[in-house]
């Protein structure tokens, strides 16, 4: 089995926040929705194999437990350009062989990032 994509949920008409976060955070692209979605609002972003689809839900209430987890190649550098762009940073070392933090996209929701070697299907 393999993983296509994850979908977050998002309020409507907060595009530019989640391509600001997503591209100039994250270092994702933009992928063009099909055109019989576009009307839905939301956007979609990729990054290597990582596919993440940000959806409109009419009355949005934020992840605050379930969520994505991406590793990245450089944590300490993700967590000084997520601390510049003022969104928080949590450290969590409740298992030590683990370098991994929590953060919120614009809208809430929580996103684990782990440092490469350090994932759950890594080791």
């Amino acid at each position: 089995m393999k993983l296509d994509h994850i979908q977050l949920a998002m309020p409507a008409g907060k595009e530019d926040e989640a391509r600001n976060f997503f591209i100039k955070i994250l270092e994702m692209a933009e992928a063009t929705k099909p055109e019989p979605l576009v009307p839905r609002g939301g956007c979609w972003f990729r990054k290597d194999r990582v596919i993440i689809h940000l959806g409109v839900e009419k009355n949005f209430i934020p992840q605050k437990k379930a969520h994505p987890a991406f590793i990245v190649n450089d944590l300490l550098n993700l967590e000084k350009k997520l601390k510049e762009k003022s969104y928080d940073v949590i450290w969590d070392d409740t298992l030590p062989d683990r370098k991994r933090l929590y953060t919120t996209d614009p809208f809430g929701n929580r996103i684990e990032f782990l440092q490469d070697g350090h994932g759950f299907s890594q080791k």
